[in-house]
């Protein structure tokens, strides 16, 4: 059957019309992002209100803002070690208007919970690195070690004798202390408390022998001269506290655990959005008053891809299910 001149004008017509139709999407697809976000984001802290977690997600949501001219809000959703938060997150749209504020603990939950109501491979994507902060060794005020070798020859001589606190079983200051009862040699004892304040509390009052915990929560007590600090985690000393050494300086060059706090978004966030977002943060954390605020609390950012972000959180799970079994903790 042969097409009169018409009928392939029309279709012509129609290839055309098809053609410039899907440019057209393609085009809005690579500029999918310039009206993002229309509504508030949220991004959901998995535990209450003044904590570094919290002040994390604060600081950066206040620069989010500022860079955009949107707004970005902190929401606190706390209970059950952060699963709550995480499963808020995952059950919310894929629109880009939510992001959970992740931590060291979020990887440790496995430890906690034998089945999760998520997982980490198929509802969330790592997006961004907010920030991490090195670990700090902390005795009392009136303690007898003035150096962590004072403290590791008397727990070498004296085995159990000594003991330290935490924030509770399977907790990052649970682990962070029994990864340096590891490499230092010696044994000590857990006191797991409901909470790393209270565990801090006790350690200032002279009621624990030691505690191992995040930059920030460590810095004030110290300068304070409630607690006195051996150690800190990480390549150099701290400016908030020059003169308490590296681990490393201290003789234990093998300690190098960090604290640390990111951003994850439920799978299925297009990613656009997604690397939108890894780079507005990756932008506020490198301003100059950002960079300064942060190393005031012991604290650093590193400028992480998308991918790179999701390859160090996957490692992180390995990481602490491999010392969750060294210590023998037994998910519930």
């Amino acid at each position: 059957m042969s097409m009169t001149t018409s009928m392939i004008r029309s279709i012509g017509f129609l290839l055309c019309a098809l053609a410039a139709g899907a440019v057209g999407q393609a085009a809005h697809a690579a500029d999918s992002t310039s009206d993002w976000p229309q509504a508030p984001v949220r991004l959901v802290v998995p535990y209450a209100p003044g904590g570094t977690t919290d002040y994390a997600a604060r600081q950066v949501a206040q620069k989010l803002s500022e860079a955009t001219g949107k707004t970005f809000i902190v929401e606190n959703k706390s209970g059950a070690s952060g699963t709550i938060a995480t499963q808020d997150v995952v059950r919310s749209a894929s629109d880009g208007t939510s992001f959970l504020v992740t931590d060291t603990t979020y990887a440790m939950l496995p430890l906690s919970f034998a089945k999760l109501p998520w997982d980490y491979e198929n509802d969330l994507v790592h997006v961004a690195q907010i920030i991490e902060t090195p670990l700090v060794l902390l005795v009392p005020a009136n303690s007898p070690f003035g150096t962590m070798q004072d403290l590791t020859e008397h727990a070498r001589a004296h085995p159990g004798r000594l003991n330290f606190g935490s924030g509770g079983q399977a907790s990052s200051t649970h682990l962070g202390a029994e990864i340096f009862k590891t490499e230092a040699g010696i044994d000590i004892t857990h006191i797991p408390y409901r909470g790393a304040g209270a565990a801090l509390a006790d350690v200032m009052a002279g009621q624990i022998d030691l505690l191992v915990t995040a930059a920030p929560t460590a810095i004030p007590p110290e300068q304070g001269g409630r607690v006195r600090a051996l150690a800190v985690s990480g390549e150099q000393r701290l400016d908030s506290l020059p003169e308490v050494p590296t681990f490393a300086q201290a003789g234990l060059p093998s300690f190098d655990v960090y604290n640390w706090f990111g951003l994850a978004a439920p799978k299925g966030t297009p990613a656009p959005i997604v690397q939108k977002m890894n780079a507005l943060v990756n932008q506020v954390m490198a301003e100059p008053a950002m960079r300064q605020a942060m190393a005031r609390q012991g604290a650093r950012h590193r400028s992480l891809s998308v991918q790179q972000t999701d390859d160090y959180v996957r490692g992180q799970v390995g990481f602490w299910a491999d010392i969750g079994k060294r210590v023998g903790i037994k998910p519930e």
